[in-house]
């Protein structure tokens, strides 16, 4: 299957995307499925899941084209037998096929998946039972590795409020055959069916609750194949494609990417996070070259900036072992701010294997856009600058060289994935700003998901916004309309093309009138001292008597002896002191795992804030 030109099918002559009304992702990975069989692909290993349980080297599991859909099938024949048309199904189970396949079963059953995750993963209860209480799914799968859990933790809850919880790997295959289209079952049982399925929405991807209550991200047909397709022309992305992921299956970005290789028939290979950390090798070694029919196979894989570390200290070859990236086309680096340490560590580490500077492309999305904003398009990747720190604290991006001592170092997100639409804004008066100005970042586009379930205004307030005016000249909402601005919440600027984010409007600390990024104080934690861990510095605001109060947690690092603590502290304020020129109000070193998270793994600011002054009384 020629898959630039089945993608290519979607694009008109002036470069829009145009979607027929019927299009679902089910319906379009039928399609799909169809015409790969008929041309023989049936029989071509798509999926390959590995588990580390038994083996350090692991074990494989392969699943053909034909495999796959049968699985996804049988899935979708059962849940048709126990759910109607739109009921919510959640998935809870780690990363594995099952879950691949519970996700695009619902989708092929006309359900709406809701991804989440094994409940035997620490931290997460409160967010976990927020999420039900919301979405109410009828439905749960799972799979027999995480059953155990799943039913443990329903089990307090009265018989009529339990969900009907089924593990997926104990589907026979012959259920497949028991599976219908969605649109057969409504014609069939006398019900009209939707002028426009493309607008209904595929599933539900909840926000990690790092910045508030968890809310429902209502992500529609039109939005998510509007997203992949904007991804598969910005990223140039080459055939024949395998992509590598050990990211969680419940994240916008995990869950999506691996719809879409499944649709699409791509290679997928898949490991479960903790089998990462446990030993990043493992990751970096099945990026290593394959050959397969087509000849080289390009790789493809997605990260949060901490795997390039962990890779570094804990992923290099040994000493005469093999290791070929040099088929490695694509290192998509995001869910946490990218900085310059880990990219220049990791290309360090790693050129003399094959690996190509260019592959690192820093990337910056959100699950209300789908997945991806932005992405490096040019050449020349990853562009890494140095800003005047006094010029940010007043909105503005001055260049400065990189040795300067009042240099802050911003790793560029590339460029916006088209035809989605970026501005930059005032979030005060709502107006376009010029290049080099710091303000809140808008997009504007098809792949907006449909607002949040059951909150009207909050779905207004961010996917529902007016351009008050715009730049008569060197904007970028020329041609664009006034109204159905989606606003990020995220600070940033774009200069000489580049996209570069400096952090989020709500997190933003302001002290004394003057702004200061968390990210920026938290790297100066980092590097004052080796008594903590650096990944693991959490820096906000709370209101003071006469201006606002600058807190600093710091979780102690593993090997470091709590007799350390005091010196820390001391260092780290004489640091923050020097190089921000705000004194901050407390610094804490903490034990190691006790700064809150979201279920993403991102330091959860706000919520560390909330606890904090809760604790302070």
């Amino acid at each position: 299957m020629d898959l630039t030109a089945a993608m290519g099918r979607f694009f008109n002559e002036k470069g829009e995307i145009t979607l027929v009304p019927q299009l679902t992702l089910a319906g379009l990975g039928e399609l799909l499925y169809q015409a790969d069989v008929a041309a023989g692909g049936g029989d071509r290993v798509v999926l390959r899941a590995w588990d580390f349980s038994e083996s350090l080297e692991g074990t494989a599991t392969e699943y053909t084209r034909t495999q796959v859909n049968t699985r996804i099938k049988a899935v979708a024949g059962r849940l048709q037998q126990v759910a109607g048309p739109g009921d919510r199904v959640a998935i809870l189970a780690g990363n594995s096929p099952e879950y691949i396949f519970s996700f695009m079963g619902a989708l092929y059953a006309g359900l709406i998946p809701v991804p989440l995750y094994d409940p035997n993963e620490p931290g997460h209860a409160e967010h976990l039972r927020a999420v039900f209480d919301d979405s109410k799914p009828s439905v749960v799968l799972t799979n027999s590795a995480s059953a155990r859990a799943v039913r443990a933790y329903f089990a307090d809850r009265p018989g009529p409020e339990r969900p009907r919880i089924i593990a997926v790997d104990a589907l026979p295959d012959s259920l497949a055959e028991a599976w219908k289209n969605p649109a057969e079952l409504a014609a069939a049982a006398g019900i009209e069916p939707p002028a426009a399925p493309v607008d209904l929405p595929a599933f539900l991807q909840y926000t990690s609750g790092s910045t508030r209550t968890p809310a429902g991200v209502q992500l529609t047909n039109r939005s998510i194949l509007t997203n992949v397709l904007q991804i598969f022309r910005a990223a140039q992305l080459k055939t024949p494609l395998r992509l590598v992921a050990w990211i969680p299956l419940h994240h916008d970005m995990g869950i999506i990417l691996a719809a879409f290789v499944t649709i699409l028939g791509l290679q997928n290979e898949i490991m479960a996070p903790r089998d990462f950390i446990q030993r990043p090798g493992r990751w970096i070694r099945q990026l290593d070259r394959t050959e397969g029919e087509d000849g080289d196979v390009n790789v493809y894989t997605v990260v949060p900036n901490f795997a390039l570390e962990l890779a570094v200290r804990y992923g290099m070859p040994a000493e005469g072992e093999s290791l070929d990236l040099s088929a490695l086309d694509g290192i998509i680096v995001g869910s946490e701010p990218v900085t310059e340490r880990s990219i220049e560590s990791f290309i360090e580490a790693f050129t003399p294997y094959g690996l190509e500077r260019s592959v690192l492309r820093p990337s910056y999305g959100l699950a209300e856009a789908s997945l991806l904003v932005t992405t490096p398009q040019n050449p020349e990747r990853p562009v890494i600058s140095r800003f005047d720190r006094d010029a940010l604290a007043e909105g503005r991006v001055e260049f400065v060289d990189r040795d300067a001592e009042n240099g802050v170092t911003f790793i560029s997100n590339g460029q916006v994935v088209e035809p989605q639409r970026l501005i930059v804004v005032d979030p005060e008066t709502r107006t376009e700003v010029a290049d080099g100005t710091i303000g809140e970042l808008w997009t504007h586009g098809e792949n907006a998901a449909a607002g949040y379930l059951d909150r009207p205004e909050d779905t207004a307030a961010t996917f529902d916004n007016t351009l008050a005016g715009r730049l008569d000249e060197g904007g970028h909402a020329a041609d664009a309309p006034d109204g159905g601005w989606m606003a990020t919440g995220d600070l940033g600027a774009v200069v000489d093309g580049e996209v570069y984010i400096t952090g989020r409007l709500k997190d933003l600390i302001v002290v004394a009138g003057r702004n200061h990024y968390p990210q920026d104080i938290e790297y100066t934690v980092g590097a004052a001292t080796d008594q903590v861990n650096s990944d693991a510095v959490a820096a906000f605001s709370v209101p003071g008597e006469d201006v606002e109060e600058l807190i600093v947690l710091a979780e102690r690092a593993d090997d470091a002896d709590p007799a350390g603590d005091a010196a820390a502290v001391g260092a780290i304020r004489a640091a923050v002191s020097h190089t921000h020129g705000v004194a901050p109000t407390e610094v804490r070193v903490q034990d190691p795992g006790t700064i809150a998270r979201s279920s993403s793994a991102k330091i959860a600011r706000r919520v560390a804030a909330k606890r904090y002054l809760a604790e302070r009384g």
